[in-house]
């Protein structure tokens, strides 16, 4: 069993991260987390003999002053998928190390949830808020629901890297040192340290209880399967 084949369908799934399908993107974003993990699982000993040699790095727009709750996402889809991710103020872009196709569903992935969450929250608004409200109460309640809502699927994330892990044992050492090499080169990164944030409790507590219901493995369905989409 080669590792090309697998990478290519990867990336016929990465490729489908602009589709304007929200189920069609969210689809293949379930299928792209699916597929890494039973390549993983399946070619163990071939990944161990045939290391790899170098970090890729990935681009994506963010902002040039990203908020907390975008910050926290972030660090989490990276540590989900053994990459790191450094964000550069001046440009407004988030760069994602990681070592082959980690970094490509580490990208797609986080591109899918920050658009879902945005979504979420402003879905929440407009039905919790009236036009009377104060706008520095708005902005609370809003900036809850995101911390809310990326604290409960970090914590998923989490336990689904547990249950499946994507990288195995051996190549753990391999991974890191070939992404701290990467950093390097980059030059110097300044650590950012959050400060604590006062949030709405119910605009949280909704926030948590919508991150629990968002997608990070969808299913194969009748109507959308992998052969379906050309994979």
């Amino acid at each position: 069993m080669e590792k090309s084949p697998i990478i290519e369908k990867i990336k016929k799934l990465l490729a489908l991260a602009n589709s304007s399908n929200e189920h069609e993107a969210a689809l293949a974003a379930g299928h792209a987390q699916r597929l890494l993990s039973e390549h993983n699982l399946a070619i163990a000993d071939i990944e161990a003999a045939h290391r790899p040699d170098k970090a890729d790095r990935v681009e994506t727009a963010v902002s040039k002053i990203l908020p907390k709750w975008l910050r926290h996402l972030s660090a989490g889809v990276s540590s989900a998928f053994d990459c790191q991710a450094i964000h550069h103020p001046a440009t407004g872009k988030m760069t994602f190390i990681g070592v082959g196709a980690d970094v490509q569903v580490a990208v797609y992935t986080f591109t899918y949830l920050d658009r879902t969450v945005r979504k979420l929250c402003s879905a929440y608004m407009k039905q919790h808020v009236s036009g009377a409200i104060a706008n520095r109460q708005r902005e609370l309640m809003r900036h809850s629901y995101y911390l809310g809502a990326v604290t409960t699927i970090t914590a998923r994330l989490r336990d689904q890297k547990v249950q499946t892990p994507v990288t195995t044992g051996a190549l753990v050492p391999v991974k890191e040192g070939l992404i701290r090499q990467a950093m390097s080169e980059i030059g110097n990164i300044r650590t950012m340290h959050s400060r604590r944030s006062y949030v709405n409790s119910d605009a949280y507590a909704s926030g948590q209880t919508d991150g629990g219901e968002v997608g990070l493995r969808h299913g194969v369905t009748v109507s959308a399967s992998p052969e379906s989409i050309g994979l």
